[in-house]
């Protein structure tokens, strides 16, 4: 499964030729066509054909008509498959700014215009491997939130110690400042 092993990757936009907006991917959550949650369960439609495409691609769409949400395709083509990016840490910024879809969205400045964008150096979104999980801390799998069918499927993960997050399981305490993880601690970005 792709969302696990994203948590700790960079996602980068390039802003101009020498400015770059990084941030460490700390939450991920897993979708497929299998399980009814999913937006290509019942079928390919104009709203879900991005999922369906080339892996690599971005899928992007407006949730509640407010939030925009970015996942990235995963998967083979014709399958429904991809994950989401639920949150990021960037560094010297507020460990909140995209603890969340909408806020993540927001800001990487994502919205429906780069839905079917792949992921590239030319188009000015990739990914990047990141630091190692071990010596970030320890990843914790729970099930997926703010969805109403099936739920109880164990596909979100989360950096347990980081503070961007945004939302812990229950009796999970938001770790303290000098105890925590932060993209702060990474070199070159």
């Amino acid at each position: 499964m792709v969302a696990p092993n994203l948590i700790g990757c960079f996602l980068i936009k390039r802003l101009s030729k020498n400015r770059f907006l990084a941030g460490v991917i700390v939450e991920t959550e897993a979708y497929s066509q299998e399980e009814a949650s999913c937006h290509g369960f019942s079928g390919r439609t104009q709203r879900n054909e991005t999922l369906f495409g080339e892996p690599g691609n971005f899928y992007i769409y407006l949730s509640y008509g407010i939030n925009n949400c970015v996942n990235v395709v995963t998967g083979k083509k014709n399958w429904a498959n991809g994950v989401l990016l639920r949150s990021i840490a960037i560094k010297g910024e507020d460990e909140r700014i995209a603890a969340g879809p909408g806020l993540l969205a927001k800001r990487f400045g994502l919205n429906r215009k780069f839905d079917n964008l792949p992921l590239s150096t030319s188009n000015d979104f990739w990914l990047t491997e990141g630091e190692n999980s071990a010596r970030m801390g320890n990843i914790v799998q729970t099930t997926r939130i703010g969805i109403s069918q099936a739920k109880d499927l164990p596909w979100r993960w989360y950096l347990k110690n980081s503070r961007s997050v945004s939302k812990r399981i229950k009796g999970d305490r938001i770790p303290p400042k000098n105890k925590c993880w932060s993209p702060s601690t990474f070199e070159g970005l």
